[in-house]
């Protein structure tokens, strides 16, 4: 067993993990993070997409040793106790989900997705980003003018951001 310690969601959170155990088995088994879901095993669905230092990664595909030392943020950690992130009341507001099982993996990817590119998002950047999450109730119209929407509402906020290893 290696002990592995990480900031997830504001919090430091540490424990004992064999070294096989992948982050989503973590955060989910461990820390009872049921957010991020397991879809596929195979990391082509990106349900279990979470940030690891600020990067939407696909938590079914780094161990969790690899992520000691970072900072995490699930589904759980995007939004105050009161208030939706911005995405996530845009995804609600644009019928961005049906089933919800890819959702908290679709907004990670879209939070990541305007952070980066902020309100010079278009459809096809959208589209093209989205590759690696799959819907499987075909919901991506609606997922697309959802993101559109965050990002716009999110005005200022939504300047593209580097981070510094870019």
């Amino acid at each position: 067993m290696t002990e592995v310690s990480m900031v997830v969601n504001g919090r430091r959170k540490t424990g004992a993990v064999e070294d096989r155990t992948l982050l989503v088995q973590f955060l989910r088994e461990d820390l009872g993070l049921t957010g991020t879901h397991v879809g596929c095993d195979t990391s082509q669905c990106g349900a279990c997409v979470v940030h690891v230092d600020g990067r939407a990664v696909k938590s079914c595909s780094i161990p969790a040793v690899q992520a000691s030392g970072s900072e995490v943020t699930t589904i759980e950690g995007i939004a105050g106790a009161e208030d939706l992130h911005p995405v996530q009341a845009a995804f609600r507001e644009h019928h961005g989900l049906q089933c919800g099982y890819c959702t908290p993996g679709m907004i990670m990817t879209a939070t990541d997705m305007i952070r980066r590119h902020g309100t010079s998002l278009d459809e096809k950047t959208v589209r093209d980003e989205l590759d690696g999450n799959i819907c499987r109730c075909t919901g991506y119209h609606n997922i697309v003018k959802a993101i559109l929407a965050a990002a716009e509402a999110m005005g200022a906020s939504a300047e593209p951001q580097r981070l510094a290893a870019e």
